[in-house]
């Protein structure tokens, strides 16, 4: 049974935060690490001891972890960024609330000697001859160790402690991942039975030796199940100091989404279920399992769930019956049609989640050029009169300050000269709208004519369509573009302001002209005559969005979300030389341009060069970051690819920053997930003058002495469909909805026996509907009930097997 977790986390803003730099402000960003590993860093906000950012992160952990922290720290452009705080998060603290965390937290201080990371490996033997009890400890490696000299390793040595007496192995120079293979043994000293502790330290000839961590193991664990295999080091037990509240505070959310997955053949009855759902009439359906989740789900967990249901149906290939079928459930019950859809209900979610699976390659060629110009460009735009900085040309210009009016048409112009090309590119488009998208748009515009079929409602069908595509897809691009992977970072006050005029316009469009001059914005006038030209454009644009042929066919087998020639990741890298024999280091890395689809990961000078070199993407076996001092470079990887003899061969790759290096990793390993021998460990080091520089060992073919994170990446729209997960989320919504629809359906059933006690009931769940529907819901609901029943069970026997192959642990502070 696979074990399946994802933390979600929002790093929201800061507040009192201390002044590093002279001129008595700050300039805080925030590094996300997992288990002492950057998982991101946020943009860095300048001049500020209250920053806001507002950036939110997708990890997917199938291992477990033990830690989630945050550092804030001060960007300096000389010498190195200072430390300003941290926050400790335990997998457990998360864990404790399923709703996870939602508040301000005090930032602490960083403490070296806690500052500790990595595993060792130890085969404890607990041995009786005719001098007593004797404690044989087998150290025999660790790794990933924390770096704690200026060459980024350490020189660590290992101090073991039984009772009163201690011993010590040899120290390995310049490793973080040392190999011992050293046996130490300790006899038993009169008194009650003591602990194993075992200490890891970098020797340093001058000053203190500096901590690395421990392991601790009580007496009963050493007696009855001896410590053999790979252990989590951990800092000294220590009294967590509070700072109060002097370094300042982050107000984060976080939340673990951890579940157990199945083995796919448990999770048939209930995917058979909700594929039967969708093709019943669905106005009429209150028991099939989405007409449940329908009704139980509300706020983030909706959105989750969406995103879930559309990547399941996708799967099946019945994403458009299964819209459809919510989309006419929504229109039956909406009277006001000026209401449809602007509720965040489950079909809306739905759709504005199957845009972002399906459109986000047509999203990126539409909008990328134009966003590209603005981030670029940087132009001040404004005409909100009361947002106005009439100062700014003079200080540009120094020609004095100009008027409202002249600021007023050169935002115009400025404007209309970014959304032009918009328009012309959205209009331009629908021979690039993905098929699947315009089908799903003619589903729901000939369902909206069926349900509001008068004149006076002729907009209503475009509205709908409109609605989505320009108000929940189109227009939050603009305005956000790093949520939609358009930018790797968020835009600058300035350039943001432009972004959410741009987004406004945008937003007016899809409304086709409806409250256009009314409300608070009517500084928006000057742009109003660009406004109605591009509505009549967006209506023939609809009209021929949904003019399309062919019908999703059910029950398709599963396949990709994204079609593996379309290109998922590009940009420019620096790749190393494959033998640079003689040069300098960084000499040895070339800047390409590479380009990353489901087939290939190709590269060549610039992205117009036509001679390519290419690796497929079914020939890699690990993507790893690679240690800074390896090629004493920050912000490198490596890919491991497999020829078709077996020999492996290895890429280094250099990103500009660790966010970059964060997406190129997770894009990458997505890409190669089916791939089989996937190598389970690799060398963080490079193979150099007869030795890999990370753990020694003088054979190339060495094996590697890291473990690989094949399975921990990002998640975003481009995440591979995974239908067992899916159904098992389905499963633990619907679980909460057990008891309501047994209340619903059945223990009514035991209580109304005849149509005309139905009646005189008027229960709100059977009110108006035949006997023969009535009979078909319960029955319904009791097949359901009856499915969830049996997963039920699954997961307990499961859970038993789990439990009784679980051992004793080591000590935690």
């Amino acid at each position: 049974m696979a074990k399946s977790s994802s933390l979600n986390v929002r790093v929201v803003e800061g507040r009192a935060l201390p002044a590093k730099d002279v001129s008595g402000s700050s300039d805080p960003y925030c590094l996300v690490k997992v288990d002492d590993e950057v998982v991101a860093r946020t943009a860095t906000i300048w001049r500020s001891l209250s920053p806001f950012w507002g950036e939110e992160y997708t990890v997917h952990l199938p291992l477990d972890f033990h830690q989630l922290a945050f550092y804030v720290l001060d960007e300096d452009t000389v010498g190195h960024d200072d430390i300003i705080g941290k926050i400790s998060l335990s997998r457990e603290a998360i864990a404790a609330d399923p709703r996870g965390i939602d508040s301000w937290i005090n930032l602490s201080h960083v403490d070296p000697d806690a500052e500790v990371q990595g595993e060792i490996c130890l085969a404890v033997q607990m041995l009786e001859d005719v001098r007593g009890r004797c404690l044989r400890c087998h150290v025999l490696q660790a790794r990933d160790l924390a770096p704690r000299d200026i060459s980024g390793t350490s020189d660590p040595f290992a101090r073991v402690f039984w009772g009163s007496q201690s011993l010590e192995t040899s120290t390995i120079k310049k490793t973080r991942f040392p190999h011992w293979d050293e046996v130490l043994e300790l006899r038993e000293m009169p008194g009650s039975p003591s602990p194993l502790r075992v200490e890891l330290w970098d020797w340093d000839m001058v000053g203190k030796n500096d901590f690395l961590g421990m392991v601790e193991f009580p007496p009963q664990v050493l007696q009855q199940n001896p410590p053999n295999g790979w252990f989590h080091l951990l800092p000294f037990p220590r009294v967590e100091e509070d700072s109060g509240a002097s370094l300042g505070a982050l107000r984060l959310k976080v939340r673990l989404t951890e579940d157990r997955v199945l083995p796919s053949q448990y999770y048939q009855p209930l995917r058979e279920l909700l594929m039967e759902s969708v093709l019943r009439p669905a106005e009429e359906d209150a028991a099939s399992p989405l007409a449940v989740l329908e009704e139980l789900t509300s706020g983030d967990c909706r959105q989750e769930l969406a995103t879930k249901l559309v990547k399941l149906f996708l799967g099946q290939g019945l994403a458009g019956p299964f819209l459809d079928y919510l989309t006419r459930r929504e229109v039956a019950r909406t009277t006001d049609p000026n209401t449809l859809f602007r509720s965040n209900s489950l079909a809306s979610k739905s759709m504005e989640q199957f845009l972002k699976l399906v459109g986000m390659p047509y999203l990126h060629e539409v909008l990328r050029p134009v966003i590209n110009r603005v981030f670029e460009e940087r132009k001040y735009m404004e005409l909100d009169p009361c947002k106005m900085d009439l100062g700014r040309t003079r200080r540009i210009s120094f020609k004095g300050a100009p008027s409202e009016e002249h600021v007023r048409e050169v935002s115009l112009g400025l404007l209309t000269g970014y959304l032009g090309p918009i328009m012309d590119a959205i209009v331009g488009s629908v021979g690039r709208c993905p098929p699947a998208i315009r089908l799903a748009f003619k589903q729901l515009r000939h369902c909206v004519e069926e349900r509001f079929p008068q004149a006076e409602h002729e907009d209503v069908k475009n509205l709908a369509i409109s609605g989505f595509l320009f108000l929940r897809f189109f227009a939050p691009a603009i305005l956000t573009p790093k949520l939609f992977d358009l930018r790797d970072q968020h835009a600058d006050p300035q350039t943001s302001r432009s972004l959410l005029l741009l987004a406004k316009a945008v937003q007016s469009i899809g409304n086709l002209g409806q409250q256009l001059g009314q409300g608070k914005e009517l500084w928006m006038a000057p742009l109003h005559p660009f406004l109605l030209q591009s509505i009549s454009r967006v209506r023939d644009f609809l009209d021929q969005l949904v003019d399309v042929d062919g019908k999703e066919e059910p029950g398709g087998p599963a396949r990709a979300l994204v079609p593996p020639s379309v290109t998922v990741r590009e940009g420019y890298l620096l790749k190393r030389k494959e033998e640079p024999s003689g040069l300098a280091t960084r000499f040895a890395f070339k800047k390409r341009y590479f380009r990353l689809s489901g087939e290939m990961l190709s590269y060549s000078r610039n992205p117009e060069w036509q001679t390519r070199s290419s690796i497929p993407v079914s020939h890699i076996r690990a993507v790893e970051r690679v240690d800074e001092g390896a090629f004493q470079l920050p912000h490198v990887m490596q890919v491991v690819t497999q020829d078709g003899a077996g020999a492996l061969h290895t890429t280094y790759l250099q990103c500009k920053n660790v966010n970059e290096l964060n997406q190129w990793l997770s894009a990458l390993r997505k890409a190669s997930a089916p791939n089989p021998d996937k190598l389970a460990a690799c060398h963080p080091g490079v193979f150099r003058s007869a030795h890999w520089t990370c753990c020694l060992q003088a054979e190339r073919s060495a094996a590697g002495c890291s473990r690989t994170h094949s399975a921990v990446t990002l998640g975003d729209w481009s995440d591979p469909l995974d239908p067992d997960a899916e159904t098992q989320m389905v499963y633990r919504q619907l679980l909460l909805g057990r008891d309501r629809l047994r209340m619903k359906f059945l223990e009514d059933s035991n209580l109304v026996t005849t149509p005309e006690a139905d009646t005189e009931k008027g229960s709100s769940a059977t009110e108006g509907a035949c006997p023969d529907a009535l009979a078909h819901q319960r029955e319904a609901a009791a097949c359901l009930l009856e499915v969830l029943a049996d997963l039920d069970q699954a997961h307990e026997e499961f859970q038993h097997q789990e439990q009784r192959k679980v051992a004793p642990g080591p000590l935690r502070p």
